[in-house]
Formats: structure tokens, C-alpha cells, sequence
């Protein structure tokens, strides 16, 4: 299977998976669908796991091109290692870990070669709130822009347990076992990566530093 065909894919922040018949399947059947060679079941697996994937890369990279090719890569390496999926282990789990690896090999590899993220680039940040007036779009995108650059400014590992914390709303007990942390480590942190947002945004938002 050539790279799952994953061109035709959607990979929309805010856009809903083209295959709205994902909702009906439940994710071990689709499971199982797919170690039993059906593609098309991996397809709705993708429609219903993309947005939350490419969301957290792309807090953890900071560049969304990058952030696609990342997640392409996580469903690449999800379709070849299904089989090593355990049966306790949820599905979306799983693919957040996946999803982590790829975010942090790319993280090093361009420490390695840059020294230092860039931090000075323009956001691509997609708004997702489609109720917005044009007036109140642009600020939620300044906004989106200024807590894109400080989360690139926490270190990996408060970036990493924010971002899953925070914005994808998943537990200490998941995040354990997508990072391998301990909870006690995670809940620091936590407190450490929301101290320093909000010294960062709070200029920004009329409140002290």
C-alpha cells in the first residue's frame, strides 16, 4: 500500500473526515477490519483520528507543513504496526504516541541541524471557529499566533504534556502511557508549562507577567 493513498486524505484543521460513516463503525471493528486486509476500514480510522493528530503535532512542531508531513508519517507507521497493537491499549492512544515519536525525532534532528528552533517565523495557525466575525477572526488568529509561539518556547516536555493536557483534553492516566512519564511528573509539568504561558500571554492579554 503506497503511502495508504494518503494524498487524497484529508488533513483539514476544522475540516470534518470525508467519510462520515467512520462514526457508525467502532473502533474494534475497524481494528480488526483492517488486520484483515481492509484498507478501506484504515480510511475511516484516518477520518476519525486525523484533526486530533494533526492538531497536537503541529502545537508540538510549530510549522504546518511540517506538521502534515508528520502526520502522514504517524498513519503510515500506524497502518505497518497495527498488528503490535495491544488489546488494552486504546487506539487513539496508541496513535498519540506514534504521533509523539514523530513530533520529537523531527524536534531533534532540527536542534541538530539548527541549533535553535525558529521561533521568528509567522504561525499558520487555522482558526476553528467558523462563527467568528471577520473582526473577531482576526483576533482569535493573533491570539492563536501569540500562544503558538510560546508554546515553541516551552521545552519538549511541557510542551508536550500542555499540549495533550490542555487542548486535546486527554487524561493524566493516557498521557502516561502515550509519553511513558509518571503522573507526578506530568501534573509538574503541567503547573511549570501553565506558569510560563501564562507569563508569556498575559501581556498580551492585559493581565502582568
Amino acid at each position: 500500500m503506497k503511502r495508504l493513498a494518503m494524498g487524497t486524505m484529508s488533513l483539514e484543521l476544522g475540516q470534518p473526515g470525508a467519510h462520515a460513516g467512520a462514526l457508525m463503525n467502532s473502533t474494534e471493528e475497524l481494528v480488526a477490519r483492517v488486520r484483515a486486509g481492509d484498507e478501506e476500514a484504515f480510511r475511516l480510522i484516518f477520518d476519525r483520528y486525523s484533526r486530533p493528530v494533526l492538531g497536537f503535532i503541529y502545537d508540538m512542531v510549530g510549522d504546518r507543513a511540517l506538521a502534515e508531513d508528520l502526520a502522514q508519517e504517524t498513519f503510515v507507521r500506524a497502518f505497518r504496526g497495527l498488528g503490535t497493537l495491544r488489546e488494552e491499549t486504546k487506539l487513539s492512544t496508541w496513535l498519540f504516541a506514534i504521533a509523539k515519536n514523530c513530533a520529537r525525532e523531527q524536534l531533534r534532528t532540527r536542534r541538530r541541524n539548527e541549533g535553535n528552533v525558529e521561533l521568528d517565523a509567522e504561525p499558520a495557525f487555522e482558526l476553528r471557529d467558523h462563527g467568528r466575525t471577520p473582526s473577531g477572526a482576526l483576533l482569535d488568529k493573533e491570539l492563536s499566533g501569540v500562544i503558538q509561539q510560546a508554546l515553541q518556547k516551552l521545552d519538549e516536555d511541557k510542551r508536550t504534556v500542555f499540549t495533550l493536557k490542555v487542548l486535546q483534553q486527554r487524561s493524566y492516566e493516557e498521557i502516561a502511557e502515550i509519553t511513558g512519564f509518571s503522573v507526578g511528573k506530568l501534573k509538574t509539568d503541567l503547573h511549570r508549562a501553565r506558569a510560563e504561558m501564562r507569563k508569556r500571554i498575559g501581556p498580551y492579554l492585559g493581565g502582568e507577567q
